[in-house]
């Protein structure tokens, strides 16, 4: 979701057994949490890129209708123990036939004021989208040679999967609308059941057990069910049940409060470190004391009070979400929806351009318009009238021999994280430059497909969760993709299986793993999927791997974020003609990102 290259994934090799020949450019097509926090693991940013179908719903999740899917195919757990090799393996690849994706596409603009879309990530396809459709000029600028952002795609031992974000949150219809609207509302799935796993130490030793259902950001709504003393313990459990009986104050709606300080004060330590903090630095790649309960589930702390206790809270919210799952994808990948965008964009004559760098932006002459900078080495071509000293108004301008480029828009959607984004605004307004977000941790992915057939029952669900507190294992989560989407195991076939460890640890010497080079991911990868998964995987195993990092590309939702998130709202409505979207103002992941991006352009692009 971010033109600058500081916030887009960086690929590392994409390595098959036996040789180190590095992965091809990503799709021209697309041409790149878990909601991440519909899912335990991503980066929506990537988002949120870490796991499993535990993902916690947040606030705001009433009146949503649940997504359609098609009919769920058996188990993967009763998969036909079919023999399994590496060359049986590309033989099932070799027999996959693929069908072609029909989309509803927009009619083409042939006129209209000029709008320029500054980042080709999700929010920006979709800011792009809603000002064609009201009959805007567009022009989208990624600063990266492809779109999509946090939702990528690559190729590792003949399977196309997902980079990024490989799930989407359902407390809302906005990502299922947009994917029916784009024709592949028949391909929506839901995870198979199974749920996510924690990994948690207990005394000496490190447990994994199944991850309570019956919370929100790993926040119990019954501190007494058997799974949530199963993970905290019978006296974290008394301590957690304690919040049931304490009368809450009036003064806990006041001031700036951390998502950890209102859990602590209310269930006690063990809930914070055992079930929420596994959670939220799997989708936010945070601490919760560092997080803004306000930015990261609105509405809480107001329900805690009404409510009389956290659990109360907490269970109110559940009983009032949609039924069904937590998350949903697309049969095929989350990077379906980045390809049905750019070909609708560009049915629509939307002019796409990657690898261009917008450098600069300033008010327009006379207070008209914007002036949009591109840096000296975008390859855009010069208008064909060189020797015209006229500027036309949405052409690019060859300033000479350093090519700096210049745009005169009607409209202008920064659509960028949100460092670069602040960057930008305070060419317009110096008064935004005091809102610059702190950089999100850094994330690396890596993904392993294996021969292993003794994962074909899926022994630890979908995917684990790992406690900071834990030693001996470098990955902070990990999906068992082949056990989460049965589109995925059937692709692969019995006995080959992908798995995808994220890295970026939270206060522990671990973390430091997350900026290690390709080999040594990947042998981390190795041990800590053994570890988790409780079956001893090797080398040998292998039929591919892949590296993706993403650097700050989730937004840091520290304390005071909403209040900020309110005044830079303010600050934009003086400048008409001028949005700023996406997840660092709205929120990690698709669900956030997509509801914001609709909601501001469906008002404002007329």
């Amino acid at each position: 979701m971010v033109p600058n290259p500081e916030e887009q994934p960086r690929r590392g090799g994409n390595h098959e057994t036996g040789s180190a020949q590095r992965s091809p450019a990503p799709f021209a097509a697309e041409d790149q949490k878990r909601d991440a926090a519909g899912s335990a693991e991503t980066a929506e940013a990537p988002g949120s890129h870490a796991v499993a179908n535990a993902a916690p719903q947040q606030a705001g999740a009433t009146g949503a209708v649940p997504v359609t899917h098609k009919p769920e195919a058996p188990a993967k757990a009763r998969r036909a123990p079919v023999a399994s090799n590496a060359a049986a393996h590309a033989m099932r690849l070799l027999a996959r036939a693929r069908g072609a994706e029909g989309a509803q596409t927009l009619p083409p603009v042939a006129s209209g004021p000029l709008a320029v879309v500054i980042g080709g990530g999700i929010s920006g396809l979709v800011a792009a989208r809603e000002l064609a459709a009201t009959g805007h000029r567009v022009q989208v600028h990624e600063a990266s040679a492809a779109f999509g952002g946090c939702v990528g795609v690559h190729e590792v031992a003949g399977l196309k999967l997902d980079a990024g974000a490989e799930s989407f949150a359902t407390r809302s219809t906005a990502v299922a609308d947009l994917i029916a609207e784009l024709g592949l509302g028949e391909d929506i799935v839901t995870p198979a059941p199974g749920g996510a796993w924690l990994y948690l130490k207990r005394g000496s030793e490190n447990l994994a057990l199944p991850l309570p259902a019956t919370g929100i950001l790993g926040i119990p709504g019954d501190p007494w069910a058997d799974e949530v003393r199963g993970a905290i313990g019978r006296a974290g459990a008394l301590r957690a049940a304690a919040d049931l009986i304490t009368p809450v104050s009036k003064k806990l709606l006041e001031g700036q409060m951390s998502l950890g300080a209102l859990v602590r004060s209310r269930m006690g330590s063990a809930v914070l470190e055992n079930l929420v903090t596994p959670v939220v630095s799997g989708v936010y790649s945070a601490d919760p004391d560092t997080l803004d309960v306000d930015a990261i589930s609105p509405g809480l702390r107001a329900s805690v009070l009404k409510h009389g206790s956290l659990a109360r809270a907490v269970a109110s919210m559940r009983a009032a979400a949609p039924a069904g799952s937590a998350v949903g994808s697309i049969c095929g990948g989350m990077n379906r929806l980045v390809t049905a965008l750019l070909g609708d964009l560009r049915a629509a004559g939307v002019q796409l351009h990657p690898n261009s760098q917008v450098a600069t932006l300033s008010a327009g002459a006379d207070a008209r318009g914007f002036l949009v900078g591109l840096a000296p080495e975008t390859p855009l071509r010069a208008p064909a009238k060189k020797e015209s000293p006229v500027r036309e108004r949405g052409v690019a301008k060859d300033a000479g021999a350093q090519r700096a480029l210049r745009i005169e828009a009607d409209r202008v959607v920064i659509a960028t994280g949100g460092r670069p984004a602040v960057d930008l605004l305070a060419g317009i307004d110096a008064g935004f430059g005091e809102y610059l977000p702190a950089k999100g941790a850094g994330i690396s992915l890596v993904t392993l497909v294996i021969d292993k057939p003794e994962l074909d029952d899926a022994p630890r669900g979908t995917g684990l969760l790992v406690a900071p507190t834990v030693t001996g294992v470098g990955a902070k989560a990990l999906t068992h993709g082949t056990a989460k989407w049965q589109w995925l195991g059937d692709e692969s076939g019995p006995g080959s299986h992908v798995v995808r460890l994220s890295y970026g640890r939270l206060n522990d010497v671990t973390a430091s793993l997350v900026n290690a080079d390709d080999a040594t991911l990947r042998d981390a990868a190795l041990a800590d999927a053994s570890v988790l998964l409780g079956i001893e995987i090797d080398a040998g195993d292998v039929l591919g791997f892949d590296v993706v990092r993403y650097g700050g590309a989730l937004p840091f939702a520290t304390a005071g974020h909403a209040k900020s998130v309110v005044k830079i709202r303010g600050l934009l409505a003086t400048h008409p003609g001028l949005d700023v979207v996406g997840a660092w103002l709205a929120g990690t992941g698709l669900a956030s990102v997509i509801a914001d991006t609709t909601k501001r352009l469906r008002v404002t692009a007329s």
